[in-house]
């Protein structure tokens, strides 16, 4: 155990050590002169002449090279300075140390509200399950809610709450009215995340021999229902952690919309202006806190599962029957397709000035955006784009995590790693070596999107070879190959698999994120990301046409989580039942 946590140690620290390496390297990478990206960020109007540049890398040290700047900055670090901004001129370290603290305010509330929400996706799985009625999960409110992109649902909000009824301000960072917004932007969908994964995991829970033996001898739901919750939540602790760092590192887009100098705001601007200290500063202190939160929920799930890990304890139940028809996702599907199909027949470029933001109508049956395009054209042509690429990224993703997971030191140093990346930020380092397109904001996403699942399979991976039945299996001499390919793999694939498909849509917000900020797909591509960045700010005067892109994507939603629910009926019992019963 200790070499494993060794090994899981410096797996992280080679993982910092790279990521920094790479950011530190971002001016080289782009291919920009950083002398004129400084000139430019610190006066717009400032001619870049020879002597102004030649001044500017004089005094950054630009012509020491890269490699000087790196080692430099290393060993400043060491010594608790993270240098001086290019750009301000003022020291990083009381800049990383402010964002920080916004961030992680904004994150503990973000955390309050997802809890909560994700305790009303998962109240009725619960109580059902406590009285013995349950016949299957439920949590499609909660994959809705988790489609639902965290920059236009900020807008949304802003407008609806901050503009229209004036109950709250809607930009700044002065006192706590100025938090409620930015929080139900960025912990509604990741309380429907949460929710969501939770419910998926206690139906199965529900159905172990132990619950039918408790309400046999009267245990109180409230006791069977915590049991429950104690029996479900080990594996998906990682889970929650991934999404506790996610609510610091990826909350640019939300920090954008309503001003608020958080540690991801000021990791783009420094970004996009070539700051490099300030750069590195906020990126280290994004992936520090991001191996504390991976410590942290490490030590909570052991202290759930205590010696059961060790002692091959756990009786893993089968997975329960499927609980959605098949005739629902393929109705959404089918929906989705025929929106889809209905867009491809129709001119996706063709502008009218004349008509710009107009009305639903037979000809438009979506309206048309601010340039006088329709706007059912362009969601149909942007499908390729966004869903196709999403569905090719969750397959990488998928296929890595199941690697890793059968690697779960590696796996666990290297994904609290990348999850800590902001996804602007990779996009901003996929975009200097692509330059802004949708192959680098796949990139980008295809980069940070594997954390969640390797964690899932990483924790499911141990769980399975902690269960009793694997045990029978060695002491009859069963192979490894046997048991890994009989057993591990078909009780990890599964739930993965679910769960790769449940972060499709989220996939596909990512990628429209990156669009939305400028580091995805260019104009004019029908992107879902680039139509909703240009419908935010025409949303008031055309809502229809606005809100039709995160419609489609509710769709995709509503399509994966069906889709996941729906499971195949036993026709036998499951073969670690019937193992079980062999040993008994």
């Amino acid at each position: 155990m200790g070499s494993g946590a060794a090994r899981a140690g410096l797996v992280r620290v080679c993982a910092l050590a790279v990521v920094l390496a790479v950011v530190g390297l971002l001016p080289w990478l782009s291919g920009r002169d950083p002398a004129l990206t400084v000139l430019r960020a610190r006066s717009a109007e400032q001619e870049p002449t020879a002597e102004a540049l030649s001044a500017i890398r004089a005094d950054l040290g630009l012509d020491a090279g890269p490699l000087t700047l790196l080692t430099g900055w290393a060993g400043g670090v060491l010594r608790g300075d993270l240098g001086t901004s290019w750009v301000s001129g003022a020291d990083v370290l009381p800049s990383v140390l402010s964002g920080l603290g916004v961030s992680l305010t904004l994150m503990g509330a973000s955390l309050a509200v997802a809890l909560l929400v994700a305790a009303a996706v998962c109240l009725p799985t619960l109580v059902r399950g406590a009285r013995g009625t349950l016949r299957g999960g439920g949590g499609a409110a909660g994959a809705m809610l988790a489609a639902v992109p965290e920059f236009l649902l900020a807008t949304v909000l802003l407008i609806v709450l901050g503009v229209w009824c004036g109950l709250l301000p809607v930009s700044g960072w002065q006192g706590p009215r100025h938090l409620v917004l930015p929080a139900l932007a960025m912990g509604l969908p990741a309380g429907g995340l949460l929710g969501r994964l939770v419910d998926d995991a206690l139906p199965a829970v529900f159905r172990e021999r132990w619950t039918d033996v408790w309400r046999a001898s009267g245990t109180s739901p409230a006791r069977l229902t915590g049991a429950a919750l104690r029996r479900a939540l080990p594996a998906l602790v990682p889970q929650a952690g991934l999404v506790t760092v996610g609510l610091t590192g990826g909350a640019v887009a939300v920090e954008t919309v309503f001003a608020v100098p958080g540690l991801g705001r000021t990791a783009l601007g420094a970004a996009k202006s070539q700051d490099l200290p300030l750069l590195q500063g906020s990126v280290l202190a994004l992936l520090l806190l991001a191996l504390a939160a991976g410590g942290c929920a490490a030590l909570v799930r052991k202290a759930l599962f205590g010696a059961a890990l060790k002692g091959s304890a756990l009786a893993l139940p089968a997975p329960p029957p499927g609980h959605v028809p098949a005739r629902v996702p393929a109705l959404l599907g089918a929906a989705l397709a025929a929106v889809i199909g209905w867009g491809l027949l129709r001119d996706p470029y063709g502008v009218d000035t004349t008509l710009r933001l107009a009305a639903p109508s037979t000809a438009h049956p979506l309206g048309t955006d601010a340039l006088g395009r329709d706007v059912l054209a362009r969601l149909g042509h942007g499908a390729a784009s966004t869903v196709g690429v999403a569905l090719a990224v969750c397959a990488v993703s998928l296929l890595v995590a199941l690697v890793l997971g059968f690697l779960p030191n590696v796996a666990a140093g290297a994904s609290d790693i990348a999850n800590a990346l902001p996804p602007v930020v990779v996009g901003v380092l996929a975009a200097a070596l692509t330059g802004p397109s949708t192959f680098g904001a796949s990139l980008a996403v295809a980069l940070i999107s594997w954390p969640p699942l390797a964690a899932h399979a990483a924790a499911l991976v141990q769980e399975t070879r902690a269960g009793a039945h694997l045990a029978a299996q060695r002491a009859i001499g069963a192979s490894p190959l046997w048991i890994l390919t009989r057993h591990v793999l078909p009780a990890v694939a599964g739930p993965v698999a679910r769960h790769a498909l449940l972060r499709l849509p989220g996939t596909a917000l990512a990628l429209a994120a990156l669009g939305f900020l400028g580091l995805g797909a260019r104009p004019p591509s029908p992107e879902w990301g680039l139509l909703l960045d240009e419908s935010r700010l025409y949303v008031e005067r055309a809502p229809v046409a606005a809100l039709a892109p995160a419609a489609a994507l509710a769709l995709l939603a509503g399509l994966a989580v069906t889709l996941a629910a729906v499971r195949p009926r036993a026709s036998r019992p499951a073969r670690s039942t019937m193992l079980a019963e062999v040993k008994a």
